[in-house]
């Protein structure tokens, strides 16, 4: 790419805003240019802004330390000044629906992080390597928006990245029936040890509306796009507990499975190894190598071991064994806020913009 896109950030303040900083440092095809958070923050420098918040393992990058925060608020300010905007605002979900509609009426794309489009019909849903078909929802929703380049694209929710990606691998074998017992880190909750104290030695079995989109998003990324609008997957049946864990990075999956048809581990092994899609086929910069390893040691995967594995990127998957009750049980590991949040909305846009919906104004 001769001149990189211009990327602003909405909601730039907060963590999943900070890692999308973190993340796009360098990027080869997209430079920060704007930062906005909500009022208070406006008019700020980002490094004033942020103060001690700052919540990644790697230093503040310099160049984004003396951009001057927007209000978020101010739709036509912050779009003429950039290509598209990721988006990471925290409000109510009516009031984020609103305001990245808006955004996308300014002829501006959003990709967002937030769940508030995740069910809107032409909205599309995508983990790149499984359902990257899903863009072409996009042409539907311009219609309604009337718009020409302006669109919403949403990736899914954190905690399905650490088994989804396992159930398409083996789509072919006709999976059936999933139980999935979640084990999601704090930084889910933009939270830090420091910020939450209560968490350490802890576990508590209960986090809000986690349940219900664990159980619904996977047949959504797993559905077809027919006549305009995405027809959900009928299979699997999906129940699911989450509970949050004293860990800080990294959503574990304990799953058991039925399949319609009987393959061998090794079969299923080798469909996790070889899966690939659209990022792995274009070389997108973010795309991890191979998306899915398969661990044969029996203590793996490790959140502390694996949780970086492919920079963030890529899926673990081990202890795939028989079982008494199911035809399978294994454990699944994603990087929440990398995989599950802002890297998995970077890989999005850089599929977008290789499929030529994301371009320069």
């Amino acid at each position: 790419m001769e001149k990189k896109l211009r990327v602003g950030i909405l909601g730039a303040t907060g963590m999943v805003g900070q890692r999308f900083i973190s993340l796009l440092e360098n990027h080869p095809w997209f430079e920060v240019v704007t930062v906005a958070a909500s009022p208070r923050s406006a008019g700020k420098t980002y490094e004033e802004a942020v103060g001690g918040r700052w919540k990644m393992d790697t230093p503040m990058p310099e160049g984004v330390k003396n951009l001057i925060v927007k209000n978020v608020n101010e739709v036509e300010e912050v779009a003429s000044t950039v290509d598209f905007v990721f988006s990471a605002v925290d409000m109510t979900k009516d009031e984020i629906k609103a305001i990245e509609e808006a955004y996308a009426k300014t002829e501006t794309p959003v990709v967002s992080n937030n769940s508030a489009h995740r069910w809107t019909k032409d909205v599309p849903m995508v983990v790149p390597e499984i359902n990257a078909a899903h863009f072409d929802l996009i042409k539907t929703q311009k219609e309604r928006l009337g718009t020409t380049r302006g669109f919403i694209a949403v990736k899914p929710n954190c905690s399905i990245q650490s088994y989804t990606p396992a159930l398409a691998a083996w789509k072919e074998f006709g999976p059936k029936e999933v139980v999935v017992t979640t084990y999601q880190a704090i930084s889910g909750a933009g939270k830090t040890f420091k910020d939450w104290p209560e968490m350490i030695e802890n576990i508590i079995p209960y986090i809000g509306g986690e349940e219900e989109k664990s159980e619904k998003e996977p047949l959504r990324v797993l559905g077809t796009l027919e006549n305009g609008e995405i027809k959900l997957a009928e299979e699997p049946k999906i129940t699911c507990q989450c509970l949050r864990v004293p860990v800080l990075n990294g959503h574990t999956a304990a799953v058991f499975i039925n399949f319609e048809k009987k393959p061998t581990k090794e079969q299923l092994i080798e469909k996790l190894e070889s899966f690939k899609g659209f990022p792995q086929e274009a070389e997108l910069p973010s795309a991890p190598k191979q998306f899915i390893q398969y661990l044969s040691e029996d203590d793996r995967p490790q959140v502390k071991a694996d949780v970086n594995y492919e920079n963030g990127m890529g899926v673990s998957i081990g202890r795939l064994r028989e079982d008494s009750m199911y035809d399978y049980k294994f454990i699944g590991l994603s990087h929440n806020t990398v995989r599950g949040a802002a890297g998995g909305a970077v890989l999005c846009a850089e599929a977008l913009t290789a499929k030529g919906y994301i371009q320069a104004k």
